[in-house]
């Protein structure tokens, strides 16, 4: 007598990995992703389409983002896909996007980023680059954009952060000064930002009578995948021999874009709120998606309070008390 299929079916549930399929109906919904023209940005924006939401696609390189939107639309997903240029290494661009965009928002995922420009740049506003986009830019993004948000009846704010927060120090508020810059080190500081921040803002949604009240934020890295992050020349593709071997050897050594979207599309849409959610396998470089630890500093409520009030003082972007 063989076993029951249903069975099987129901073990195979219980232990089949969570991927982008199980993203839920986003009909009805509006989402933006930063950095939408290339890596896990773009995947991201094509499944949220794909399950109904209207994308918007904000990146720095509007001829790309359209691209990427043209093959999403031609795909037939059911989603609407537009484009807006947005440069996280201006406040003035960021401020300019918040302005242009009306209407309830019910998904914001900081995505975009900057990895370890060999030597050490400033955005337009002088702040250290990789400080400046990924962090700087984005807490000043989330903030102008909450009217739009708080429009929506049950907003989420997903933040990326990256294993590399684990390279981090308490130096976090400083904002990667020239004293000490170090390519590595200097990222995992601008990462352990976007985690801070994205923790920050999940304690105060929870204060009693917070008028955040019905925004869920969450936190997600993707792992070790292969993205532009790697040959950008804003980045370690400033390193001529970088640039030229990385898309070659990411595509034997690293995780797919489809692979790493998954833990931010996870955090996006199904995640509880306050989650930090990554891939489980090889010290979470890979594998199957879930709840994954961060390091002290990453746990550190009075360092994320720190960082709050100096981003506030940085940007002028004062959240709601």
């Amino acid at each position: 007598m063989t076993t029951a299929p249903a069975s099987a079916t129901s073990s195979d549930r219980r232990t089949r990995r969570w991927t982008a399929a199980d993203v839920p109906d986003l009909t009805g919904r509006r989402a933006l992703v930063t950095g939408a023209n290339s890596g896990i940005g773009a995947v991201q924006a094509r499944v949220l389409a794909e399950h109904g939401a209207d994308v918007v696609l904000a990146a720095r390189r509007p001829e790309a983002a359209r691209a990427v939107a043209d093959r999403i639309s031609a795909s037939g997903a059911p989603g609407a896909v537009s484009v807006e240029e947005l440069d996280l290494a201006s406040l003035d661009s960021v401020r300019a996007l918040a302005a242009r965009l009306e209407g309830p928002l019910h998904l914001l995922v900081n995505n975009a980023g900057v990895m370890a420009p060999p030597r050490r740049r400033e955005t337009v506003d002088g702040f250290e680059l990789q400080f400046g986009t990924n962090h700087l830019g984005h807490f000043a993004l989330t903030g102008l954009l909450l009217p739009r948000l708080l429009e929506a009846p049950a907003a989420r704010v997903t933040t990326v952060s990256s294993l590399a927060h684990f390279s981090s120090d308490g130096r976090v508020a400083e904002g990667n000064p020239p004293d000490d810059y170090d390519p590595q080190t200097s990222y995992g500081r601008s990462k352990l930002a976007n985690l801070l921040f994205a923790t920050e803002l999940h304690r105060r949604t929870q204060e009693p009578g917070s008028p955040l009240a019905t925004i869920a934020s969450t936190a997600a890295h993707p792992g070790v995948s292969n993205t532009r992050l790697f040959s950008s020349r804003d980045g370690m593709g400033a390193l001529a021999v970088v640039r030229l071997l990385a898309p070659v050897v990411g595509r034997v050594v690293l995780a797919s874009p489809e692979r790493g979207a998954e833990a931010v599309l996870n955090a996006a849409t199904v995640a509880p709120a306050g989650a930090y959610i990554g891939p489980t396998w090889l010290g979470g470089s890979r594998g199957p998606v879930g709840e994954v630890g961060r390091s002290p500093w990453g746990a550190d409520a009075d360092l994320a309070r720190l960082l709050w009030d100096r981003s506030e003082e940085l940007t002028g972007v004062r959240y709601p008390a």
